[in-house]
Order: C-alpha cells, then sequence, then structure tokens
C-alpha cells in the first residue's frame, strides 16, 4: 500500500483513493489490512514506507477465515473506528465461507461506527467472482461502482 501511495502520482492515481478488493481468503487479506494498517513488520528503508498503509477503502467479497471457531471475529482483525468504509458482497448458499463471515465483520463494523454496506444475496455459492450468473448477484460490481461513487471514490 505504501509503495502504490508512493508511485501513484506516476501512476495517475490519486493517492487518497487507493483501496483493497479481494475474493475468499483474499477477502480475509483485506479485513487484515484494514485493521492492522498500524502494525509495521519491517523498519522503514526509504520515502515510500512513510506513506500510510490504511486503505481509504475495503471490499472484501465472499470473505473467509474472519470468523474463529466458537463464532467470535477473528483476533487478527481488529476492528476499529479507524478500519476504513467497507463494501460487503456473499452468497448465502455459500458452502466453503459462510454467511456468518460477513455478518460478524458487519456487526463489528457497525459497533465501531465504520462506514460499511453489505449485501447479501439467496444464491450464488462460492467463488462467483466476477463472472455473469443466472442469479441477482451478478450485478454486485455495479452496486460496488454505485457505493464508490457515495463515499467519494468515484466521480459521476
Amino acid at each position: 500500500m505504501p509503495l502504490l501511495r508512493f508511485h501513484a502520482v506516476q501512476r495517475h492515481i490519486d493517492s487518497h483513493k487507493v483501496g483493497v478488493l479481494g475474493f475468499s481468503a483474499g477477502g480475509y487479506l483485506v479485513a487484515e489490512i484494514s485493521t492492522n494498517f498500524g502494525r509495521r513488520v519491517y523498519t522503514p528503508v526509504d520515502a515510500a514506507d512513510k506513506e500510510s498503509s490504511r486503505p481509504d477503502f475495503a471490499t472484501p467479497i465472499y470473505p473467509g477465515h474472519l470468523v474463529t471457531v466458537d463464532g467470535k471475529l477473528n483476533p487478527n482483525v481488529p476492528v476499529s473506528s479507524k478500519t476504513p468504509p467497507t463494501f460487503l458482497v456473499q452468497a448465502e448458499d455459500d458452502d466453503v465461507d459462510g454467511v456468518h463471515q460477513s455478518l460478524v465483520y458487519y456487526t463489528a463494523l457497525a459497533k465501531a461506527r465504520v462506514p460499511a454496506e453489505m449485501h447479501l444475496y439467496e444464491h450464488g455459492g462460492h467463488a462467483f467472482g466476477l463472472r455473469r450468473t443466472k442469479f441477482p448477484i451478478t450485478d454486485w460490481p455495479q452496486l460496488a461502482q454505485v457505493w464508490l461513487r457515495t463515499i467519494g471514490i468515484l466521480q459521476e
């Protein structure tokens, strides 16, 4: 994240509009960077390391590994009021990373008063990604786009 911010101008990116998106285990990584951005795992070595590690928005899609075996939020994703705005999508018939993953995470976001939007769909299973299906879940990218406009990341 800091490296991307450091080189944002060269890549024609607004360094204050950098976010993360991940699916399944990648959704867990989205939650992890969104909640642990203040913890550096190495000694800073250059100017890029002075940039923020906090994403400006997060989109964990059918995230996994967010809930412990006793049904609580994974302690490795300590949600706080500094967690970035988050957009969640999950299918209720996901038999790999069940809907409970998103529900527990969303509840923690709401408790911390983090702006969050969650979309649950009856059908879609796991790994629907960006491919077209016959189910309404297919349209989640358009909803994400509207949300990104709503929080000021994308322009009209």
